[in-house]
């Protein structure tokens, strides 16, 4: 019997992510401890471990963070595009 859920490499994510460079995403990050972060933000770049991502922070500023593939496999970091408020990867559960 086949499974319904398209089977995801770390590679996969990475290819959907790089069409996905330029466009703001809401992030939602698992920190532990029952502490979730919730960040809007723009896909910058694209790296083979990793990707970063511009956050707007309070006051017009902006900070730089990055992610590894492997947080959205696992369900640590989940990214949301803002115009349909759908995950990116409905596939994977959030564990927030």
């Amino acid at each position: 019997m086949e499974s319904m859920q398209p089977v995801q490499t770390i590679g996969h994510i990475r290819e959907m992510l790089e069409e996905k460079q330029g466009e703001v995403v809401k992030i939602r990050a698992n920190m532990g401890r029952s502490k979730v972060i919730e960040r809007e933000g723009m896909i910058l770049q694209c790296y083979p471990a990793l990707f970063v991502v511009e956050v707007f922070e309070k006051r017009s500023r902006r900070g730089r963070v990055s992610y590894q593939y492997v947080d959205i496999l696992t369900g640590s970091v989940e990214l949301i595009t803002l115009q349909t408020e759908e995950p990116l990867f409905p596939w994977i559960t959030f564990t927030g």
